[in-house]
């Protein structure tokens, strides 16, 4: 059996609705040692595949992150499965908080292995990983957060956090993890290595190794959201808990967003108006990630700009060489870092 996809996207689109299926989205990570990263990669994709899954998993030999999008009559199959391997028996599978803004979360299934389930550019063998801070469910959150020796802190990039973050919290202006955790030591744990430190992200993962990385580093009040704020605001709405988390939370799946409250805390990078949903430049030498209102995204044909929507406008063939040569990845990377954007908020 072939372990890879090779359909287009809009075969990929046509298939999927042509199978009815509705989906339940998911995420979910351990960290693990795994021995052979590429034969477990291989066993996912089979035992996923027969079960119409698709989504986007990363194997290393340090464990697993997954998020993913499965058929709702085949979930029951899918987790019992999943709880046959060992070290994954019994794991939190984060649920979707809402499922409405994509009509597929994801188009394909792709399992791939890398060096690190997530880059954090840190060496492992320097610390223990496993001495992790102390885990907080949605209540314990909430009272902490509540105290004045708490610095609660964001611990994601600052395209997840323009459009949505917990009340009274610190966000920093960085673009990637790896970045973000000498910067927050610097700019805002030393001098507080007395207080309670409070960090949160979308499901828990980032935090799992910074908590681990900051206990290293001489901070002893570690704290982390379990589950990050996907179970948070599961939580909240289950057990009717007072909810911190205004605006969207911002996933990493075609949807883009999930709405947790109903404030629109972000504006248009192009007019300013507010709005919070991201899109991708469909000038595909850009896909430029950013916010864009209804009115813009007409008027502009969905491209961050009117030359990407002049190129957009050219015939495939002839955009095919104007992008020969040319390197974006670096553009792309920033996530809104564009002078074009003229609204766009720089913290």
């Amino acid at each position: 059996m072939q372990l890879w996809n090779t359909l287009s996207k809009e075969e990929l689109e046509q298939q999927l609705r042509e199978s009815g299926y509705k989906f339940v989205t998911v995420s979910f990570y351990q960290y693990a040692h795994i021995k052979n990263p590429r034969l477990f990669r291989d066993h996912l994709f089979l035992m996923w595949s027969k079960l119409d899954v698709v989504g986007r998993t990363y194997v290393a030999k340090e464990g697993i992150n997954a998020q993913m999008a499965i058929p709702i009559q085949n979930f029951q199959q899918f987790r019992d499965e999943l709880y046959e391997i060992d070290f994954l028996n019994g794991i939190r599978l984060n649920i979707a908080v809402d499922d409405a803004e994509a009509e597929f979360p994801f188009l394909k299934l792709k399992v791939k292995v890398r060096e690190k389930i997530l880059a954090d550019g840190l060496n492992d063998e320097t610390f223990d990983v496993t001495n992790k801070g102390i885990h907080l469910s949605a209540e314990e959150f909430n009272q902490l957060t509540d105290k004045e020796d708490t610095v609660l802190i964001d611990f994601r990039n600052h395209y997840e956090s323009e459009v949505g973050h917990f009340k009274n919290s610190i966000l920093p202006d960085v673009d990637t993890f790896r970045e973000s955790l000498p910067f927050i030591e610097e700019k805002y744990l030393k001098g507080n290595e007395d207080k309670n430190i409070v960090m949160y992200c979308t499901g828990g993962i980032r935090c799992e190794k910074a908590s681990a990385w900051f206990k290293h580093r001489g901070f002893t009040n570690v704290h982390q959201l379990e589950g990050g704020i996907i179970k948070y605001a599961n939580d909240c709405r289950e057990k009717g808990l007072e909810n911190k988390f205004i605006g969207k939370n911002f996933v990493f799946d075609e949807r883009r967003g999930e709405r947790i409250s109903e404030d629109v805390i972000a504006v248009c990078h192009q007019c300013g108006s507010p709005a919070d949903t991201h899109t991708n430049c469909l000038n595909a030498a850009c896909h430029l990630l950013f916010i864009q209102c209804d009115s813009c995204k007409e008027s502009l044909e969905n491209c961050c700009s009117t030359e990407c929507m002049e190129v957009n406008r050219l015939p495939e063939d002839v955009q095919k060489e104007l992008r020969k040569g040319e390197n974006k990845s670096n553009k792309i990377f920033k996530k809104g870092r564009s002078e074009k954007l003229l609204f766009k908020v720089n913290r």
